[in-house]
């Protein structure tokens, strides 16, 4: 590579990386799940314990990642763990996975806007009407909106990581302080009622089973925390504090997740919220509890969910290109850092451009992607855990009881989330499109393996 001179700046703060974090797990699905997936398979109590026992399997697996992060503080992440643990092989594979998994959710938040302007403007975007692809209506409107956003962020994202980290950090902030003023507003207002959250569980369905539901979908739920490790070659701090910064992000992300759906079921009995068949019983629930000011609120809560994911993701996947490029996994192009902003310039400009394509393909269709795409979260996990177990070994100084455990631990967490994906019956087994996207991914993946003819012997 002919700018090995050029290096990542170091001018990430501890608050600008949990932003990035935060930012990374909350978006559009936070705000829609209570009605389409916590509520009818959990209720409140059920909800509330599922995502805190997946928000410590999580935190389980984070451990790992604080003491790979110590161990290898550059970029890339899963793969430079990877990489140094396991070889080229394996990196390549975890690699690749994971690439489509950041990639796939850049476009998922920014047509996630067009979806906001559906629930809470009424479809003012909704001119220019295209075509549709698999039932799902497309608009010039929400592909403009979308196509903005995109490249606006870029060019913040290629401007400089501290542009980029501020940015994040004042949309991660606006996120959660909306979100504690409907809480607030939820738990003072004459018009709810601690009765409609019951029952805790729903009925015809065993309490384990909602409980599982709800940790069944932690990978996806919580996909985002290992941004965290792909920005570690620009910390200008002690990649020790990594750990803490990464709890403290899963802990709000929880918090978020159990907060709207205490807010969306304490409106009216939530079972009547679900019988009313409501297009989206969030929004319903909050102009119920607030009126019109409360989808305002509401509304700033989803687009600072929606624009801190395309930066948090922009960040991510572009760092993850750029490590890759510099182990040549990638061609070189990818890992070329501008002179002048120190950023990996291609590497953001090829996720832009790929993600521009997206929209076109419409929310229905992209979505076959991004669930398929969700099994590279889980192969992460277990490669960061099973990188964590064998370092350990290697480093009888590190062998700390808590991480033994961690690492073993995290290694079995991840592959139970990989079979939750791929084994039939499971509550997440892929859909049929998933499954065509994720064989001609695995294909394609394979022939520019041997293709790039960068193999480790």
């Amino acid at each position: 590579m002919n700018n090995k001179e050029i290096k990542l700046e170091r001018r990430l703060n501890p608050l600008n990386v949990w932003a990035l974090a935060l930012g990374s797990i909350i978006g559009w699905g936070a705000f829609v799940m209570p009605g389409t997936t916590f509520l009818p398979k959990a209720a409140t109590t059920g909800t509330a314990i599922g995502m805190m026992i997946a928000a410590v399997v999580m935190i389980v697996i984070a451990l790992n990642y604080g003491y790979m992060i110590q161990k290898y503080p550059v970029a890339g992440g899963e793969y430079a763990f990877t990489r140094n643990t396991f070889g080229k092989r394996h990196a390549y594979i975890c690699g690749w996975f994971l690439g489509l998994s950041y990639l796939a959710i850049v476009p998922l938040n920014a047509t996630a806007l067009g979806l906001v302007s559906r629930k809470l403007l009424g479809g003012i975007l909704e001119f220019g009407y295209l075509y549709s692809i698999a039932g799902w209506e497309i608009y010039a409107g929400e592909i403009l909106l979308a196509s903005a956003a995109l490249i606006i962020f870029a060019v913040f994202s290629i401007k400089g990581v501290q542009v980029a980290g501020w940015i994040q950090t004042a949309i991660a902030m606006a996120l959660v302080a909306a979100v504690i003023v409907l809480c607030i507003a939820a738990f003072l207002s004459p018009d709810t009622s601690a009765q409609n959250l019951q029952p805790g569980f729903p009925e015809g369905i065993s309490k384990m089973s909602g409980i599982i539901a709800v940790v069944a979908v932690a990978p996806w739920a919580f996909v985002g925390f290992d941004s965290i490790p792909q920005a570690a070659e620009e910390f200008n701090f002690s990649p020790a504090k990594s750990n803490i910064i990464m709890v403290i992000a899963i802990l709000f992300g929880a918090f978020v997740y159990i907060a709207m759906n205490y807010i969306t079921a304490s409106a009216m009995p939530w079972q009547e919220m679900l019988a009313a068949d409501y297009d989206w019983p969030v929004g319903e629930a909050v102009e119920i509890i607030m009126g019109r000011i409360g989808l305002v609120f509401l509304g700033i809560a989803l687009i600072c969910a929606v624009l801190s994911g395309i930066i948090g993701f922009y960040m991510a996947t572009s760092r993850l290109l750029y490590s890759m490029a510099r182990e040549s996994a990638l061609p070189g192009w990818f890992g070329k850092v501008d002179e002048k902003t120190h950023t990996p310039k291609n590497a953001i400009i090829f996720v832009m451009i790929i993600s521009l394509i997206a929209p076109w393909f419409g929310r229905e269709a992209l979505g076959w992607i991004v669930d398929m795409s969700s099994i590279g979260a889980a192969i992460g996990y277990t490669y960061t855990s099973m990188a964590t177990f064998r370092t350990l070994k290697a480093n009888p100084q590190d062998r700390k009881p808590l991480l033994k455990v961690t690492s073993a631990l995290g290694t079995i967490f991840g592959m139970i989330f990989v079979c939750l994906l791929v084994v039939p019956g499971m509550p997440s087994f892929l859909a049929k499109p998933s499954w065509i996207c994720l064989i001609v991914w695995i294909i394609c993946g394979i022939v520019f393996y041997f293709v790039n003819g960068d193999r480790e012997k």
